[in-house]
């Protein structure tokens, strides 16, 4: 029999995590606000410890008083490699962007803590003919831009920030795709606006 003693629970490494682990709790934590689990400042207490986790003892704790099956229900994975319908941009002290040919489907989940994500949806490809585009900006920013012929619905909530509806209303082409926006601003903004085509492709049609 060897002599060695047990390995303890505390004698082992902890396990390092990844962006891809971060951006997951990140993605659970800005639900859980959404749905009223987390009021904004707990949000922004957690979102700023899960931008610092190294290792899953750190990332434990941020989630382990929250209903994470429930919420992760709501929760779009990541988009596979290729042409799939993105899903999710997150921009956690940094950018994230949308725009061109890209396919986009249902739900469309945007987050922005002390960051900023831009959504150009003017050359997207609407595989559904809705969008709902969830978006959390916490002392960050969300700019979306729409072209005129889809139905803009905007219904976010601002606290000590705001959502800007003026986009909102019909579309200039009867049946075209309807863009819904949903969430939160919290000390942040989300901005919406109609435009015409990108400049390189007004200069492909004339």
């Amino acid at each position: 029999m060897s002599d060695l003693p047990a390995d303890r629970p505390g004698d082992r490494p902890a396990i390092r995590v990844s962006d891809a682990d971060r951006g997951r709790v990140h993605d659970i934590l800005a639900a859980a606000m959404a749905q009223g689990y987390l009021s904004p400042g707990e949000y922004e207490t957690r979102a700023g410890a899960a931008v610092a986790a190294r290792t899953t003892e750190d990332l434990a704790p941020l989630t382990a008083d929250l209903r994470v099956d429930a919420i992760a229900g709501s929760v779009p994975s990541s988009a596979p490699s290729g042409r799939a319908p993105v899903q999710r941009l997150i921009a956690v002290m940094s950018g994230s962007e949308l725009a061109g040919d890209v396919a986009v489907a249902g739900t469309l989940t945007a987050v922005a803590f002390w960051g900023g994500v831009s959504i150009d949806l003017r050359q997207a490809r609407f595989t559904t003919g809705t969008l709902d585009i969830q978006a959390t900006a916490v002392m960050g920013g969300i700019e979306i831009v729409v072209p005129p012929d889809v139905e803009v619905d905007v219904r976010g909530v601002g606290i000590m920030g705001g959502f800007d509806r003026r986009a909102s209303g019909p579309g200039s082409r009867p049946g075209g795709p309807r863009v819904t926006i949903t969430g939160l601003a919290f000390w942040g903004g989300v901005s919406v606006e109609r435009k015409g085509p990108p400049r390189e492709k007004r200069k492909r049609l004339s």
